[in-house]
């Protein structure tokens, strides 16, 4: 590394703090809306009670060294050019963490506040490297994100049913069948919105979703699946067709995300009517900051920001 190098680095400054305002969290998310719908849906009161989120800023030309007030998006209640958000959220089948905005600061805010050691990530292809550095990644994929609403959704008809907490052990099944193991509970039924193909007794085919978001009119569609000996018959479709139609009925926009390289599934989609609207990035995650190091790290940081309530990372 040169000296010009070495001496840009010692310049970074980032401010990074907490926020429990809904209302400023809800704003940013807004600006992203069908890229961070499950993030909207962490904003629920019910979930959020189990989240916690953080705002970063880059103020290496701003206030750090001297210890006054902050400037930036970060604290003018938006996201600035070079601001951050991570969020950690512990709803539907379990953790996860969600970031937006400029990936130095979101690097900043998991260097601090990783969140809980294992997460499911979702992300844009711009944060793929920060998250690598922070994570153990397992199936990162990038994903085509499709949206659908009213005016442009096509149901296409078929016997499909509405899944009950009584269908918990077909719906395991049916996804097992692929090799790995579920562990879907009653309560995913009834928190979530399933439909299903039945034939001869057996499930076939499902849709769900992973979040809804009432307050904010969104929904993402997820879980769509097939048994591997039925595929090929539109069955997913068909599930998928009636998962739309019952959000949509509340909901102002629906989403879903869908490997690229699987062209029937996007064809079935767009079908139903749904258009591409970028690109995702979805991963397992394992944390690999070690515990006492990510606390002397926080500790120092505070001590940097204490006159300001902040934290602040140099470097």
């Amino acid at each position: 590394m040169t000296d010009a190098l070495r001496g840009d680095r010692a310049r970074q400054a980032f401010v990074v703090r907490e926020s429990r305002d809904v209302e400023s969290l809800v704003g940013i998310l807004r600006g992203e809306r069908l890229h961070a719908a499950y993030a909207l849906a962490q904003m629920e009161p019910e979930a959020f009670q189990h989240a916690r989120c953080w705002l970063s800023d880059d103020v290496s030309s701003g206030g750090a060294s001297a210890g006054g007030p902050f400037s930036g998006g970060l604290f003018s209640g938006g996201l600035g050019p070079l601001g951050s958000l991570v969020c950690h959220s512990r709803a539907g089948l379990g953790d996860a963490t969600f970031v937006l905005g400029d990936p130095a600061g979101v690097a900043r805010i998991l260097s601090l506040h990783p969140g809980p050691f294992q997460t499911f990530l979702t992300a844009r292809p711009a944060h793929l490297d920060v998250l690598e550095d922070a994570f153990r990644l397992r199936h990162a994929r990038t994903m085509l994100r499709m949206h659908v609403n009213r005016e442009r959704f096509r149901r296409v008809e078929g016997p499909s049913f509405r899944l009950r907490p009584t269908h918990a052990r077909a719906l395991n099944r049916l996804y097992s069948s692929d090799g790995g193991p579920t562990s879907y509970q009653a309560r995913h039924l009834t928190e979530g919105c399933y439909f299903g193909v039945e034939e001869e007794g057996r499930l076939l085919a499902v849709a769900g979703t992973h979040a809804i978001s009432p307050s904010h009119g969104i929904a993402v569609v997820g879980n769509v699946f097939t048994h591997p000996r039925a595929r090929g018959r539109g069955l997913a479709t068909m599930t998928t067709s009636a998962v739309t139609a019952l959000l949509l009925q509340d909901q102002r926009d629906v989403v879903l995300s869908v490997d690229p390289t699987n062209g029937p599934a996007i064809r079935a989609y767009r079908r139903l009517g749904y258009t591409d609207v970028g690109e995702i990035v979805e991963a397992g995650g394992q944390r690999r900051a070690a515990t006492l190091r990510t606390s002397l790290r926080r500790l120092l940081a505070g001590y940097r920001g204490r006159r300001d309530g902040v934290e602040v990372v140099r470097g």
